[in-house]
């Protein structure tokens, strides 16, 4: 719908899809709780091992990451016939489970083992339900207001939930706000059953392989998806300096308490939702690439400063602050890169690779910040991250093309004169071959060269 006959604000316009505006209100629910999950795990971390806190932090975080590389994949495979509806509530109400078991637990293990099920639900569930949006919403400038309405809930989150966390503390222990995680997610069940979702168009089978691999090879041969992998290392390095270390910066460092970590990460929210609001119009002028290696570069000068200057709790929350910023300029355009990167047919298995080679990032980082925080201390931390980040930045910039349009002039010297493809496109008078968006399928298994 246009916004002309909708009314809707601009940014807001794709909440006038019903379908759309119900996954959004499920997505907002699950991340409120999953907020609560996130800062109450923390908690109990630093109850578990005090100031070695971020051991425990980034051996969740490790198997988190684990579980999303080894898990999407095949989940995507597996669950591409089957009813999205039914997987997704199914998976939501798995994860309630886990949230409703986790304040009874007293030995870092079980926190293993009941993370390491929640995990696997969410490996399943993320990309599947990512990638229903684009099915949903097919104008481009509506799907790109979408993920900066996605975006923008996943920064709120950072902010509310935080804040939120920080008064009921006040009242109750910690543990208590694991069954906020779980309300969220059996709220988030009960808006994915009342949504209208597109019917499946019915497609060729795919063999198991290409739907397990298809991702993968999208990603290796289109030079877009590989930068959009190396800005993922630089996303990964930043948010896990601040996922992994705040509360041991905050608590151990400073002294100070469980409402001041959770102040802390709501800088870092706050900063993310400005960009998010910003991104908007930022998009209409700026490309994806430019936007996101400077996010990169924002978070990497941020870790450097904190080498330096992170020894008070107000300075802290400024540099979370800008490294929210940054993080949300590397994060919310992913979408519109894996949109034009892949068919609908193929969207699924990018989704699912995407999810997959970004946390293999995440899996990289996290060890890192924990261990070199544990070993050394967070101002080495900050140093070792920042140089994960800025490479990141780096090979973003060296393997991304700073010429990247939408349609590329290519040839198909192996295809025959009546083909459909080139009776679909119109043939250039000299030869040169014929202009569209290009995709990596069958027709085009390299990537035209410029």
């Amino acid at each position: 719908m246009s916004k002309r006959k909708t009314g809707w604000i601009p940014m807001f316009s794709p909440l006038a899809h019903r379908g759309y505006r119900h996954l959004f209100i499920a997505q907002v629910a699950a991340l409120l709780g999953t907020g609560l999950a996130t800062i109450a795990l923390g908690l109990l971390a630093h109850r578990l091992a005090g100031a070695n806190a971020g051991e425990v932090l980034a051996m969740v975080l490790s198997i988190k990451m684990v579980a999303y590389i080894g898990v999407a994949p095949f989940a995507s495979a597996i669950a591409a016939r089957l009813p999205r509806k039914t997987l997704l509530v199914l998976l939501d109400l798995v994860r309630a489970g886990v949230a409703v078991a986790l304040p009874f637990v007293g030995a870092a293990w079980q926190v293993y083992a009941l993370m390491t099920m929640l995990y696997v639900a969410s490996a399943a569930f993320t990309p599947a339900f990512q990638a229903m949006i684009p099915d949903l919403l097919e104008d481009e400038a509506e799907y790109t207001r979408a993920l900066s309405l996605s975006r923008l809930a996943a920064d709120m989150e950072s902010v509310v939930s935080p804040v939120a966390a920080a008064l009921l503390l006040t009242v109750m222990g910690f543990s208590d706000l694991f069954l906020g995680t779980a309300a969220g997610f059996l709220l988030s069940a009960g808006f994915v059953v009342s949504a209208g979702l597109p019917t499946r168009t019915p497609a060729r089978p795919l063999p198991f392989l290409r739907r397990l691999t298809g991702g993968l090879r999208l990603f290796a041969f289109t030079p877009r998806l590989r930068g959009l992998l190396a800005v993922s290392l630089a996303t990964a390095a930043g948010g896990a300096m601040v996922f992994v270390n705040t509360v041991v910066l905050v608590q151990s460092r400073f002294g100070l308490s469980q409402q001041a970590t959770a102040w802390a990460l709501a800088a870092f929210g706050l900063g993310s939702m400005t960009a998010a609001v910003a991104l908007g119009r930022l998009l209409d002028r700026l490309d994806d690439r430019r936007v996101m290696v400077s996010g990169g570069m924002v978070m990497t000068a941020v870790l450097v400063v904190g080498g330096f200057l992170a020894d008070r709790y107000w300075v802290l929350l400024i540099l979370w602050v800008l490294m929210g910023f940054g993080y949300s300029l590397t994060i919310t355009p992913a979408g519109r890169a894996l949109r034009r990167s892949s068919t609908a047919e193929d969207r699924p298995a990018l989704f699912a690779a995407q999810f997959a080679l970004s946390h293999a990032c995440w899996l990289i980082a996290y060890p890192v910040a924990g261990l070199v925080s544990a070993e050394a201390d967070p101002s080495a931390a900050f140093f070792v991250l920042a140089t994960l980040c800025g490479a990141g930045a780096f090979l973003a910039l060296m393997i991304w093309p700073a010429r990247d349009p939408l349609d590329l002039l290519h040839r198909h010297p192996d295809l025959p004169e009546d083909h459909p493809h080139l009776q679909e496109h119109i043939e250039l008078h000299d030869g040169a071959g014929h202009a569209h968006p290009v995709v990596i399928d069958e027709l085009h298994r390299r990537w035209p060269r410029p």
